[in-house]
C-alpha cells in the first residue's frame, strides 16, 4: 500500500468552534502533506468549517449513528476526535481500525470512554498517562500540537462580539440566543485599544472545564492592590459560565473587559503583556499556551501537568502555585513581580522549546502513526497499533 492510497476517515460532530476544531485543522492538513487522503464527517449545524483545507472530503451528518453505513465496506482507518457513543464505536471498531485522539484528560472521566477502540492518541504526556493508567491501549508519544494562527484577518480590527455561546440544548439558552440577533444591531461593538499599564489576556473559551470562576473567586482580590494590571476576556461561554465568571470579577469592575470570541487570535497576543490559563487539571493541553509563546507572548499558568510540559519557567512564562492550595500567596507574589514591564519574559527566545510544537515537528511525530496505520490495514491478526517496536514510538 503506498502512502497515496492511504485514507483516514475522521469523526468530528462538535458544532461550535473551540480548540478541538483547530486540532482537527491542523491534523487533517499535517496528514495531507504526509500523502493520506483525508474524509472528515461533521455535524450538519457545524460553524468551523472553514478552518479545514479546501481538498478535504467533508460528510454532513445529523448524527453519529448514520457513520458506519457511509464509510467503505473495506476495512479502513477511522479516527474518533474524542470518544463516539459506545454501540457506534463497538459497530466502527468490528468493521475497521479505529482509533481517536483524546482532547479531554481521562482523568476522573468514565473508564469505558474509549471501550471499544484500538488505539488512543494523547495530547500531551498528561493524557497519555491518563490512557495509559485507564489500561487504555495508547501511543506512548503525545502527539502535542502546533500554533495555528492563520484564522482570522489581520487588517480588520478586534471588535466586541457577545460574550455568549449559547447551549441550544437548554431552554433558557435557546430563548436569549433567538433574543440577542434582535438587539444586535442596537448595540455598540467597540474597537480593542490597549489600556496604559499591564493586560493580562484570558484567550479561551468560557467553558466549564476551565474553571475561571473558581481560580477568580480567589485571586480577583489580589489584582486591588495593582490598579495597572488590567483584565481582558477573549472568548465567550454558556450563561451560566459567564454568570459566575462576571461574580467572581465584581470586585475589579472596568478594569475586566469581555470581547467575545475572536478568530484573529495572533492579533490579540500582540497587544497582551501576559496570557493567563484557568485551571489545570480538566485541560488536555492548551493550544493557546502555544499560541502565544510563538507570538513572543508570556504565559501565567498554575505549576502542574499539563502546563508544565508546555511553559519554561522563567523563560516563556511564569508558573505559579495553584491558589487553592496556598489561598493565592504565589500568585499574590507573581503580580508583584510582573507589575514591573522589565521582568517580562520572551519566549520566542526559546527557541528549541517552540520547535516541538511546529508544524513539521507535528508532522514527524505523525509519521510512525502513518506507518503503522498501513501495517495495522495490511493485518489480519493482533492489534499493530499498539505492538510496534518501541523505538517507533518513544
Amino acid at each position: 500500500m503506498s502512502a497515496a492510497s492511504t485514507a483516514c476517515w475522521q469523526i468530528n460532530l462538535q458544532e461550535g468552534f473551540g480548540g478541538g476544531e483547530v486540532y482537527t485543522a491542523f491534523f487533517v492538513n499535517a496528514l495531507q502533506n504526509l500523502g493520506v487522503q483525508c474524509h472528515i464527517f461533521v455535524s450538519r449545524r457545524a460553524r468551523w468549517l472553514k478552518l479545514l483545507p479546501n481538498n478535504t472530503e467533508v460528510i454532513k451528518v445529523d448524527k453519529a449513528e448514520e457513520i458506519p453505513a457511509l464509510l467503505p465496506s473495506q476495512r479502513s482507518w477511522v479516527l474518533s476526535h474524542g470518544g463516539q457513543p459506545s454501540d457506534v464505536a463497538r459497530n466502527l471498531a468490528t468493521k475497521h481500525l479505529l482509533s481517536g485522539i483524546a482532547h479531554m484528560p481521562p482523568q476522573g472521566r468514565p473508564n469505558d470512554l474509549y471501550e471499544y477502540f484500538n488505539c488512543m492518541f494523547g495530547v500531551s504526556a498528561y493524557v497519555v498517562e491518563g490512557l495509559r493508567d485507564k489500561g487504555i491501549p495508547t501511543w506512548e508519544m503525545p502527539l502535542y500540537g502546533v500554533a495555528s494562527l492563520h484564522r482570522g484577518n489581520d487588517s480588520i480590527p478586534l471588535r466586541q462580539t457577545s460574550r455568549y455561546d449559547w447551549d441550544k440544548r437548554k431552554g433558557r439558552d435557546r430563548l436569549l440566543g433567538w433574543l440577542e440577533p434582535l438587539v444586535e444591531p442596537l448595540r455598540k461593538r467597540p474597537e480593542f485599544i490597549r489600556r496604559p499599564g499591564i493586560t493580562i489576556g484570558i484567550v479561551s473559551r468560557l467553558t466549564p472545564i476551565k474553571q475561571f470562576p473558581t481560580l477568580f473567586e480567589i485571586i480577583a482580590p489580589l489584582f486591588m492592590k495593582h490598579q495597572r494590571i488590567h483584565l481582558d476576556f477573549f472568548g465567550s461561554g454558556g450563561y451560566a459560565s459567564v454568570r459566575d465568571l462576571r461574580h467572581a470579577l465584581g470586585p475589579l469592575g472596568t478594569r475586566v473587559r469581555f470581547w467575545g470570541q475572536q478568530r484573529n487570535v495572533a492579533q490579540i497576543y500582540r497587544q497582551i503583556d501576559y496570557l493567563m490559563t484557568g485551571l489545570p487539571e480538566l485541560e488536555a493541553l492548551g493550544l493557546n499556551v502555544i499560541e502565544a509563546q510563538v507570538c513572543d507572548t508570556p504565559v501565567l499558568a498554575v505549576n502542574a501537568p499539563p502546563f508544565t510540559e508546555t511553559v519554561i519557567d522563567g523563560e516563556t512564562g511564569f508558573l505559579y502555585r495553584d491558589p487553592r492550595k496556598d489561598d493565592g500567596v504565589a500568585f499574590a507574589a507573581l503580580l508583584d513581580r510582573i507589575a514591573d514591564p522589565a521582568t517580562r519574559p520572551h519566549p520566542a527566545a526559546a527557541y528549541n522549546h517552540l520547535q516541538k510544537f511546529s508544524f513539521e515537528a507535528f508532522i514527524e511525530r505523525l509519521q510512525p502513526i502513518v506507518a503503522m496505520v498501513k501495517l495495522a490495514l495490511q493485518s489480519n491478526h493482533g492489534n499493530p497499533m499498539t505492538s510496534l517496536p518501541d523505538s517507533s514510538i518513544n
